[in-house]
């Protein structure tokens, strides 16, 4: 049997970009995940306690399947444990295909996964952050304590410890405005 999984993701939310992939498969059945959620993974969870020897689990990305590499492989010894085989398409890994997989392309494979669980969790991150309206990004030093840093350090009476510990700029930033 041939097992579609889905869930949705940043890139794809509504999963249509999953089924449209799945679907072209030719998947008996496609199961789709309802939240993003890394935690109760249900469905998932439900289709890797019910693989039968020789199902094969097909997914769009690597990504839709496990939220770290050791999740990843983790699930691939489950699968492979029950007979079961794996199937990504976007990353072309087809665990059936008895010719085997280049380890380079394997290694390739898992550190564009490892980036991609990254970006999306960067991503989800900065979502929730600009719906609460909190800004993003490193905040900046406030202007007065800027120019104080810079009138100590321009007397020479200070050391920049001092001014560090007056201002809370540090040596690098007080240079940083200095030299603009």
């Amino acid at each position: 049997m041939l097992i579609g999984y889905m869930r949705p993701y940043d890139g794809d939310q509504d999963c249509h970009i999953q089924l449209e992939n799945l679907t072209k498969s030719n998947c008996d059945k496609i199961i789709k995940e309802e939240h993003s959620s890394a935690k109760k993974r249900t469905q998932l969870k439900n289709i890797v306690d019910h693989v039968q020897p020789g199902d094969k689990m097909i997914v769009h990305k690597l990504f839709a399947l496990a939220d770290s590499t050791r999740h990843l492989v983790e699930l691939l010894e489950i699968l492979e444990t029950k007979g079961a085989y794996f199937q990504s398409l976007r990353e072309g890994i087809d665990t059936s295909n008895k010719k085997g997989y280049p380890f380079n392309d394997i290694v390739k494979h898992l550190v564009e996964f490892q980036s991609d669980v990254i970006s999306e969790r960067t991503k989800k991150g900065l979502n929730k952050a600009k719906q609460k309206g909190v800004p993003t990004g490193r905040p900046r030093k406030p202007d007065e304590n800027v120019k104080r840093a810079i009138h100590m350090y321009q007397s020479k009476k200070y050391s920049l410890t001092e001014i560090k510990k007056e201002t809370g700029i540090s040596k690098s930033t007080l240079y940083r405005y200095l030299e603009s």
